[in-house]
Parts: C-alpha cells; structure tokens; sequence
C-alpha cells in the first residue's frame, strides 16, 4: 500500500527490514486490558476483547506489524504523546479536553452509560426515568479516574460523593465489598461485571441509560499524535472498510448481541 509506505516514512514509524516485509509499517498500540468485555487481560496472560480484536484486524487493513501492548489508564495519553507507541485503540471517548492533546479517529463504536447501584442503596429512578438525583444525596459513586464518567458525576451530581479508581475492575470490587453504593460507567462494562456472577443478585440498573452525547463525547476513537495526518486518514478509511465488508460485524457479534457501532 504506497500511502501507507511513504506514511511511515514521514511520520518517523519504524519500517522493517527483509524482502517480505520491505516497507510495511510497524506500529505500536497501546489498550488497557482493564476494562472487559473491550480489553482485558486473559487467564494465559494474553490481551484479549473486542478492542484487541479490533486492533488485530485495523493491522491487517493497513498492512501494518503490530504489537500490542498494555498502558494503565492514567498514562494513555502522556505515553502517545512520548512516542511510547503510535496509536491508541482502548475504548477512549473523543472528549474536547483530549481532542486538544491528540488526534482521533472517527468513531469506531458508541457505548451506552448507566448507573448500576446496590439493590439496598436507596437510590432510585425518578419521573423522569433517570436516577433521581435526591436519592445520590450522601451516596458513595464508584467511577474511574480521568474519564468522562468522573467528570460527569462530579458536575450533576453534588450531593454525592465520588469515588475514583484506577480501573473499573478496582470500582466494582469496592462496590461488592459494600464501600461504595454505586457503579457509574459503561454499561457493557457492568453489564459484563456486576451485573454477572456472584454479585448479579446484589446489584440493579437504576433507571435508563445515557448516550455517550450527554457527556459531551463524539463515541470511541482510536488515538494518534497530533500532525499524524496520513496515518489517522488510512485508520478512518480502515474502519469504513471494516464497517463495508463485514469484518466489523463478526468481532461485534463475538462480544455484544447488538450493533454497537451506532450505541
């Protein structure tokens, strides 16, 4: 692919050597693997979940070598910035305060937001059919830290004590343990913890979901550094692609019985 070449080229991407792979680009992405079902680490220890499947089949659209590997949350964006890796593909929403940081790709799916709170909490929905913001008033609100979620929370919900962590897996441990009353995030993402396995019987969806538009988010980008114009023009043209010829649909169907593409 002579865009792709000459791409890696100009943005400084490492090129590997050998006649079969003379020109074909290396890049380095970074995923939590914290945050199942989209990335999480397996029981073998590899890096596993949609995100990761994505990545995996973003590479083979762009003819592209890849490592994957696993970045904490809290260093995502700094270790993009650092050269650390070249692209970012963990379920980060396209929020204006990261948009100013780095570059984004179009969305690759929307997520659902819900508040998940234990069945003896008290909290409850209003007439409206969201939380109604009374019942949070001394409520513990277990989020994850620099993300969306948090700074919602903090904003339209005052009168309730927010609780960050470094993962969700952290937050909803807290949350089984009884130290916090509620779970605000991804709704995949508690679908897939609290409400499963042991706990599913303590814990209940309060009220409807939000779309990922109420917190001022434009749905999940994959991330590039800023000026990495080619590069993130051949990711958007690899998702329309992916979107085209049903590759999107079969890593989908693997993790979600709905389109996610579209929240």
């Amino acid at each position: 692919m002579k865009l792709l070449k000459i791409a890696a080229l100009a943005l400084g991407l490492t090129v590997l050597a050998g006649p079969a792979l003379a020109g074909q680009m290396k890049l380095i992405i970074a995923t939590e693997g914290a945050y199942p079902p989209y990335n999480f680490v397996a029981a073998d220890g590899s890096l596993q979940g949609f995100d990761v499947d994505f990545a995996k089949a973003l590479c083979v659209k762009l003819d592209a070598q890849c490592d994957i590997i696993k970045q904490d949350w809290d260093g995502m964006i700094p270790g993009l910035i650092a050269k650390k890796y070249d692209v970012i593909v963990a379920s980060m929403g396209i929020l204006p305060e990261r948009e100013e940081k780095i570059d984004f790709s179009i969305p690759y799916y929307q997520s659902p937001t819900g508040l998940v709170a234990n069945r003896n909490s008290g909290i409850t929905a209003g007439a409206d059919g969201y939380v109604d913001p009374a019942t949070l008033a001394g409520k513990k609100i277990g989020v994850q830290r620099s993300t969306g979620y948090e700074s919602y929370a903090r904003k339209t919900w005052p009168q309730a004590e927010i609780v960050v962590y470094d993962t969700s897996e952290s937050a909803d441990l807290d949350a089984t343990a009884g130290r916090v009353d509620a779970r605000f995030d991804d709704f995949i993402v508690l679908k897939n913890g609290l409400l499963a396995g042991d706990s599913k019987d303590d814990f209940a969806r309060v009220g409807n979901t939000w779309p990922e538009t109420a917190f001022g988010s434009k749905g999940e980008g994959i991330g590039v550094r800023k000026g990495e114009t080619e590069l993130l023009n051949a990711i958007n043209q690899a998702i329309k692609d992916m979107r085209a010829d049903g590759t999107y649909k079969t890593i989908n169907d693997k993790y979600f019985d709905f389109d996610i593409y579209g929240g």
